[in-house]
């Protein structure tokens, strides 16, 4: 005797178990400052494509004044379908739609198949098309066009219950979360209520013990001023564009230390290319793991802040001469920037040596 077929599950999410009609089919491309809305109505030959500002009423305000173009073409509008990608504050979005007739989905984002071209051209406008297809698939009960993430109930942090206006770095920000409401009228739930409330009072004691850590270097500089790493600080303080933090960080990492020549400097200052050689064949490897971390970080941002505030300088110059006319080599010649601009730094703490064109404050 056969066995019966499985049946499919009534949560199955890979695709719609309700019959398909024509309905107003809406897409949303999200982020945080904007919204890309596309739709497809009945009875309207073009598929409208609106940018919005990120507000829950704009969107539902666009989305009857879509239903009323439907319904002047003779289309009655019984049924609107929203879907857009899990990300970043997706879910909130969904309830509240929810929550106001609206048949709302979160699209699995590593469900939609994509181009495997290297170079594939992606836009927002791009993405939402793709979205519209795979969702319209989904809605006529096809299978492996895409998937539904399940929407959770409300507990999340603010981004995804839909808070925007809380800064959490105002002086008054402990006071003012328990005041909070979601988009739906509801308060923060208690447990992320309290968890938010650790966090707020960890960033307020990491804030506390930073600006104890800066007031005692700034009374370490005043006490000392001439001694050995106090003095290189101060040094390159001179140069516009770096600041106490910077100086700081290079001197006691880096330029305090007793370093044989030019290129033991890149080296500790993990700076320097990790070239591959056998025979004829050589290839780089990229940059070489040895060295000081913390030291390439802050001289690649350093670099970059380097090209804004010495313009003129014979190493702004020679940047951009090489990467003007050179497409997608800014952030390879970079690298070599940051190298030339840490040795020119050493020569300048160790040798006194300023670098051509650099601009310097007046000196104290």
């Amino acid at each position: 005797m056969r066995k019966p077929k499985k049946q499919k599950p009534l949560n199955d999410l890979t695709r719609s178990l309700t019959p398909f009609d024509p309905n107003q089919t809406v897409v949303i491309e999200l982020s945080k400052e904007s919204w890309l809305v596309a739709g497809i109505i009945p009875g309207v030959e073009r598929q409208p494509i609106k940018k919005l500002r990120a507000d829950e009423n704009d969107l539902l305000k666009l989305l009857e004044r879509w239903r009323g173009e439907a319904e002047k073409a003779g289309h009655k509008i019984n049924r609107i379908a929203v879907a857009f990608e899990a990300g970043r504050d997706g879910f909130w979005l969904a309830r509240w739609l929810r929550a106001r007739g609206i048949e709302a989905h979160v699209i699995h984002a590593a469900s939609v198949a994509v181009s495997r071209e290297h170079r594939r051209a992606k836009t927002d406008r791009l993405d939402t098309e793709q979205l519209k297809r795979a969702f319209l698939g989904w809605l006529r009960g096809e299978r492996n066009h895409c998937k539904m993430c399940a929407i959770p109930t409300i507990e999340a942090t603010l981004a995804r219950l839909g808070i925007r206006s809380f800064n959490p770095k105002l002086k008054k920000a402990p006071e003012r979360l328990e005041h909070l409401r979601t988009p739906e009228g509801e308060p923060i739930p208690p447990n992320t209520l309290a968890e938010l409330q650790r966090d707020l009072a960890r960033k307020q004691l990491i804030v506390e013990q930073i600006r104890e850590i800066e007031k005692e270097r700034l009374e370490q500089l005043k006490r000392a001023p001439k001694t050995g790493p106090n003095l290189m600080v101060l040094v390159l303080m001179r140069v516009i564009g770096i600041g106490i933090e910077t100086a700081d960080m290079l001197v006691r990492e880096i330029l305090s230390r007793n370093l044989r020549d030019r290129r033991a400097v890149a080296r500790y200052g993990r700076l320097t290319g990790s070239p591959d050689e056998s025979g004829k064949s050589r290839r780089e490897k990229g940059l070489a793991r040895s060295g000081n971390a913390r030291v390439r970080k802050g001289m690649i941002q350093l670099a970059w802040r380097y090209l804004d505030y010495q313009k003129e300088s014979a190493l702004a110059k020679w940047f951009r001469a090489r990467t003007e006319n050179a497409r997608g080599s800014r952030k390879k010649m970079i690298v070599a920037l940051a190298r030339k601009l840490l040795i020119a730094l050493w020569h300048l703490v160790r040798d006194g040596v300023v670098p051509e064109g650099v601009i310097l404050r007046p000196a104290h």
